[in-house]
């Protein structure tokens, strides 16, 4: 890529900020916190951006680690979002802390030339992303409609542009029955196990006629208290993955007639609640991703493009109104997968250091050439204001019930 006036000033100031924004990634990964629980955590990032200049609300959405963080007041406004949530029992296995300090880079280098540029930058703290969707509440309460184009790189054991993300859905299953003795009196009861039993047989006869890239898949949350006991309680939690939304909604009543199976063969009463938002499947603005790979091989790093669906997302939900970005950003980790102890070991490693600031300058570059190109800044203004339109004639939907 060719570097302008603007690229190298945004470079520099990412590497001003090095020690810190190394020490935050490393602090988040010291201390890990669950969704919707990551106090500490936005509020390191927080803080930081507030150090530099940047005016912060906190709180944002009804969500208490939810955040967001403007510099510049040009008419394009360029949004990073910052994760920085972690898994139980495996902290950073999904590596936020990367993403969340990446994230804060690119802001923290565009923020030097905002002015400059025309630009806005808005720094989106977003919780959850693991389990319930902060950005969905935030999308809900309106802190994505004044963005022009949505910008977050994601860990991961290689570079790549252009992946997808699976559609996912994920509800609270409980069945009510009624105990007895299991021995003494089992006839009396209605087992709640039993009817979970049903639901899981049905479910793995209904895989071999699953579409491709569908995917059901949960845990027993409470399956009993007693070996000796009819129980009469079973909890579970369990998701289903498709390709698009559409197609989620099909698989999702399939799904269900499974559990409604269950309870009807056993007498027992059902209940199924949607555990946190649906998840969009992710589409990347495809020029906006080339440019960002363009930035990344300047800097010296190899990106592959990847078309293949990957994993579920709430970025998903962003991409699905404005133009939005997920590259991964890789380094060494022995071979290891998110979402396992030994990927979350690899998260403070010198690969993964080096990916939280090459992440944010491709960041920071990719924004300059947005807003330095005429083409690509007027389509960016033209979409937004197409949607503020739109927004303007659309009725208000109710907003989700904020945990």
């Amino acid at each position: 890529m060719k570097l302008t006036a603007h690229h190298r000033p945004a470079r520099d100031a990412a590497e001003s900020w090095r020690q810190e924004l190394l020490g935050l990634s490393h602090q988040l990964h010291a201390d890990p916190e669950l969704s919707f629980e990551e106090h500490r955590s936005a509020a390191a990032l927080a803080g930081l951006a507030e150090r530099a200049g940047f005016t912060v609300e906190r709180g944002v959405a009804g969500l208490p680690t939810a955040f967001t963080a403007v510099r510049g007041s040009g008419e394009l406004v360029v949004g990073l979002c910052a994760e920085y949530d972690a898994l139980p029992g495996i902290g950073h296995a999904c590596g936020h802390n990367v993403n969340g300090a990446a994230a804060l880079g690119a802001a923290l280098a565009l923020g030097e030339v905002a002015d400059d540029l025309g630009i806005t930058v808005k720094l989106l703290g977003t919780p959850a992303e693991e389990d319930g969707g902060g950005k969905v509440y935030m999308i809900e309460d309106g802190l994505f409609d004044d963005v022009a184009v949505a910008m977050m790189v994601h860990a991961n054991d290689a570079d790549t542009v252009g992946n997808g993300s699976l559609a996912i859905g994920s509800w609270n299953i409980t069945y009510t029955g009624r105990p007895a003795h299991a021995a003494a009196a089992p006839w009396e009861g209605r087992n709640a196990l039993d009817a979970l039993t049903v639901a899981q047989t049905g479910l793995g006869l209904l895989r071999q006629q699953l579409p491709p890239e569908s995917v059901v898949h949960g845990i027993i949350t409470d399956g009993g208290q007693a070996a000796n006991v009819i129980p009469a309680r079973t909890a579970a939690r369990y998701e289903v993955r498709s390709p698009t939304m559409e197609s989620l909604r099909v698989l999702q009543e399939r799904v269900r007639a499974c559990f409604e199976a269950g309870a009807l063969a056993t007498g027992t009463e059902l209940r199924m609640e949607p555990h946190g938002h649906d998840f969009a499947d992710l589409r990347q603005d495809t020029t906006v991703a080339e440019l960002y790979a363009g930035a990344a091989e300047a800097l010296g790093r190899t990106v592959g493009r990847a078309p293949e669906r990957t994993g579920s997302t709430d970025m998903g939900n962003v991409s699905h109104l404005l133009p939005t970005i997920h590259p991964m950003i890789g380094y060494d980790t022995g071979g290891a997968r998110q979402h396992t102890p030994e990927f979350a070991a690899a998260g403070t490693s010198e690969g993964a250091d080096r990916a939280v600031l090459d992440g944010a300058v491709a960041m920071a570059w990719t924004g300059v050439s947005l807003a330095a190109d005429p083409g690509h800044r007027a389509r960016l203004l033209a979409e937004a204001g197409r949607r503020a339109a739109a927004r303007e004639r659309a009725p208000e939907g109710p907003a989700s019930p904020r945990p």
